[in-house]
């Protein structure tokens, strides 16, 4: 019985593959199978399984082809990207072209065991922060040839996980308090930049992400109900082209409150968007209209919100956070207005509680202080 199938090498070029049982090895009793690859038409490698199966009958098999890692990975990576999102796809082609195959490519695919996979775990480990992800892709790749036929095991399943480094310093707070924040959008009113003053403060005001934020248009926002709607994010696919897509999780979809404030200040945004691309010959008033946008009425560039920030904080000599750190504001903020745990994660769409407590206990401060002082007039003593 015999399997054959054809696949794309890297460079485009479509060969066929055979898997075969060729029989029972009278030595040790197991069945035998082979693979090979490399035949340019289906016939060709109909005809070498044939001479496989004459050889067999007379001596048993006597060649072996050797297969790599990077063999095995070209095969699976075009039907995995069928499974996935393009972000997620080209985020997993980057992981392998930079650390899975300089490490692995080269090997032949039986020779591969566990303490090889312990030396990768080991050398990514030690200039890494999520070595442990990067060895689940590797895995992939040995899940695919398990299924092939070609192994038995995975020895990425056998590691032994290494245990993260602390970092010598502590991490720098990526949120800022009520004070900071309020300082941030005083100084950010004076750069007279309406849409990015906007940006910011949706940010800092609802806790979306950016690429949600960047992904807007005005029929997502309802003034009357004063909710706003999350059910895409901008990102980038191959090539690095942007593109828009759904959530990162199905939960991500979802409608939010926004205060008064916020809506006014969208409000505004869109009179003076309006005015101002009217200048430019452009029509801003259609329902799918983005409610942030380049000169030329396309999606912002994601780095925009870094430059801007960057600008400000050394201008005004601010602390500096990432546009992330707006989320992460949003959230400590929402606890010191004791908002619930729970209701702090179904704000954020945050699927593992963890991401939540974490940030919990970086809150404030200032709420520290009045959590012990609270205590202390309770106790009386």
């Amino acid at each position: 019985m015999a399997t054959f199938k054809e696949y794309t090498k890297k460079d485009g070029t479509k060969l066929w593959s055979f898997q075969a049982y060729l029989g029972i090895d009278q030595t040790t009793g197991k069945p035998l199978k082979t693979t090979r690859r490399n035949f340019k038409t289906k016939k060709m490698a109909q005809k070498k399984l044939n001479e496989l199966l004459v050889e067999f009958e007379k001596s048993g098999l006597q060649k072996k082809e050797y297969i790599t890692y990077q063999e095995v990975y070209d095969e699976w990576i075009e039907p995995y990207k069928n499974t996935v999102e393009e972000s997620t796809f080209v985020k997993a082609k980057r992981i392998f072209k930079n650390h899975v195959l300089p490490f692995f490519g080269k090997m032949r695919l039986e020779n591969i065991e566990v303490k090889h996979c312990q030396e990768a775990m080991n050398l990514w480990a030690k200039k890494l922060k999520r070595f442990n992800m990067i060895m689940n892709y590797a895995g992939m790749v040995f899940d695919h040839a398990i299924r092939s036929g070609l192994i038995s095991t995975n020895p990425t399943k056998l590691v032994t996980k290494p245990k993260p480094k602390k970092l010598l310093e502590e991490k720098k707070e990526n949120f800022y308090t009520k004070e900071e924040l309020t300082l941030f959008f005083s100084c950010l009113e004076k750069e007279n930049e309406p849409k990015i003053y906007t940006l910011f403060r949706l940010l800092a005001f609802s806790g979306i992400r950016k690429g949600e934020a960047l992904a807007l248009t005005w029929n997502d926002i309802n003034f009357e109900s004063k909710t706003l709607t999350i059910n895409k994010a901008l990102t980038r696919g191959e090539d690095s082209k942007l593109i828009v897509q759904t959530p990162k999780t199905i939960n991500s979809k979802r409608v939010i409150s926004i205060d008064d404030k916020t809506l006014n200040i969208l409000k505004q945004w869109r009179i003076t968007q309006k005015k101002h691309y009217f200048i430019l010959g452009i029509n801003t008033m259609n329902k799918k209209q983005l409610i942030f946008s380049n000169s030329d009425n396309k999606h912002l560039q994601p780095t925009i919100t870094r430059k801007y920030m960057l600008q400000v904080c050394k201008k005004y000599s601010l602390k500096e956070i990432t546009t992330h750190g707006f989320r992460h504001t949003h959230c400590s903020l929402l606890f010191e207005v004791s908002a619930t745990i729970k209701e702090v994660q179904d704000r954020l769409v945050h699927t593992d509680i963890k991401t939540t407590m974490n940030i919990y206990a970086h809150v404030s401060k200032e709420k520290q202080e009045q959590t012990a002082a609270l205590f202390a007039n309770y106790v009386e003593l």
